[in-house]
């Protein structure tokens, strides 16, 4: 394999940056949630727009019924994530909202347990015990300054949720079409349904200060396209189990954004909550990487 021209990790430091910047973004705007959220979706849809065109646009016939229902109910449960998300900012922290949202892992376990009956070690069940509980102490400590704050961190919480959906449901499709492909069917269909959604609360979609459209291409420049884009990049390069560590440094990211740009103060249940929390998750990631190396091991003996 050739060596990149860029440090994968150099990109990874850059992404964690980039998605860093979302809620920081999101807090500035004056824009409602659901507003706000089209058009980040909708800016990065024409984006991408002429590169799909002119690329990509003929992968769209080998779409099944099963692919495109499959990414329907993802591009759903992304745009409620994004309303939930951006929402749940209107009332508590950033530090709050983004290690809550990272919980994504968590989610995903109890997911694939449900419905696919996977099985996890005794060591990333209390991982996953010590998440929980570092969650507990953030809510604890948001519920003290006031409800309304405990307010927010459910509304994270339900966008984690809904973004582990989104992801459980779409890991299907991206392992058949292109990343480019996958990724603006998805953002299409995300995009329709947070019109739909503005239309029906009556959200109004103008008139807005420039500095609100200033803010909406730069949630879709940033941390929705180069961000994740060189998460993708980089999975050429380095194990996914690297890029999920690496992407749990977002909330340190985002509070140190917050804090110099937004003037937060964060208090020590967050803090030490937060703290607990990715340290959890990370060694549930850990273990779980650990748990599939074991599994390919013994898929190769068998056969």
């Amino acid at each position: 394999m050739n060596q990149p021209r860029i440090n994968p990790y150099v990109a990874i430091i850059i992404g964690v940056i980039s998605v860093s910047t979302s809620a920081i973004l999101v807090k500035l705007n004056s824009a409602p949630s659901g507003v706000t959220a089209f058009y980040r979706l909708f800016f990065s849809v024409l984006i991408m727009l002429p590169v799909f065109l002119i690329k990509y646009v003929g992968e769209l016939k080998t779409v099944t019924r099963r692919d495109w229902f499959f990414s329907v109910i993802a591009g759903v449960f992304l745009a409620f994530h994004f309303i939930l998300w951006f929402e749940s900012l209107n009332y508590t922290s950033v530090a709050s909202s983004t290690v809550l949202v990272t919980l994504q892992p968590l989610f995903a376990f109890l997911g694939t347990y449900l419905f696919f009956k996977e099985r996890f070690s005794p060591k990333a069940i209390i991982a996953g015990i010590i998440a929980i509980i570092g969650s507990v102490i953030i809510s604890w400590g948001d519920f003290q300054v006031s409800g309304s704050a405990l307010f927010g961190d459910i509304l994270a919480l339900f966008a984690c949720a809904l973004v582990t959906g989104y992801l459980m449901f779409g890991q299907t499709v991206r392992k058949r079409l292109s990343l480019v492909t996958y990724t603006f069917v998805v953002y299409s269909i995300s995009s329709i349904t947070l019109l739909l959604y503005t239309f029906a609360v009556n959200e109004p979609l103008l008139p807005y200060p420039t500095s609100d459209w200033i803010y909406f291409i730069l949630l879709a420049l940033i941390p929705t396209l180069l961000g994740h884009t060189l998460f993708n990049w980089a999975l050429k390069w380095l194990s996914t189990s690297i890029i999920s560590m690496a992407i749990l440094f977002e909330p340190v990211g985002a509070t140190i954004l917050a804090i110099l740009l937004l003037n937060e103060h964060v208090i020590w249940p967050q803090i030490v909550g937060g703290t607990i929390v990715l340290g959890g998750i990370s060694l549930f990631l850990l273990d779980e990487r650990k748990l599939k190396r074991k599994r390919m091991k013994e898929s190769q003996v068998a056969s």
